[in-house]
């Protein structure tokens, strides 16, 4: 019964510490398109859905956490009232994940107790249950776009799996990712860690 009081505290601990020591954000990209190697990255605007338009302050969260790797990767964004070179698209996709990987009996965080002698007791099972910590699931897509005739020219993606909850500093890492190699394509899907920014 005692492990079970001290169960939770120990994983609040231990969830607080590893948010406080993250330092980086490593997820699966994959990018595809066929830019012309001697066009230059140029000006950009963003292009919304209407549905995205429906939901302005997340679509606008969205576009403000894309910006950074928009601009790492060569990119402007279009004076106000100027056609710009591309259009971007973005999305978005984050989710908790309700279903865990001990699900199977066999794998229950249990653990089988002591042996207790004396007076005659056999011994005596205990099971201490563990609660895991919740996960989450996130992704971030992006469309380029060449303005005047509509064509795709680079679509890529990043996803990434984590304890942390969804904000602004993991989607900026993803796209970041996702930008990363722009214009190269690489293997699909690949690996890339993006380092977070240091913080006070």
């Amino acid at each position: 019964m005692k492990l079970l009081r001290i169960a939770p505290l120990l994983l609040a601990a231990a969830l607080l510490s590893g948010c406080a020591a993250l330092s980086s954000v490593s997820s699966e990209v994959a990018s595809y398109g066929d830019w012309p190697a001697s066009r230059a990255p140029g000006t950009y605007a963003f292009e919304r859905l209407p549905s995205q338009q429906a939901q302005l302050a997340e679509i606008e969260a969205l576009e403000a956490a894309a910006a950074p790797a928009l601009a790492q990767a060569g990119f402007t964004p279009a004076a106000a009232g100027a056609a710009p070179d591309v259009l971007v698209q973005l999305g978005s996709r984050y989710q908790r994940s309700e279903d865990s990987r001990w699900d199977d009996r066999l794998w229950w965080s249990a653990g089988f107790g002591h042996w207790r002698r004396g007076y005659g007791l056999g011994p005596r099972w205990s099971f201490a249950y563990a609660p895991e910590p919740q996960r989450y699931d996130r992704e971030v897509a992006l469309l380029i776009r060449d303005r005047a005739t509509g064509k795709p020219l680079f679509e890529a993606r990043a996803s990434n799996e984590g304890l942390r909850r969804d904000d602004p500093v993991i989607q900026a890492a993803l796209f970041q990712a996702a930008l990363l190699d722009f214009p190269r394509l690489g293997i699909n899907p690949r690996r890339v860690t993006v380092a977070l920014p240091a913080t006070p």
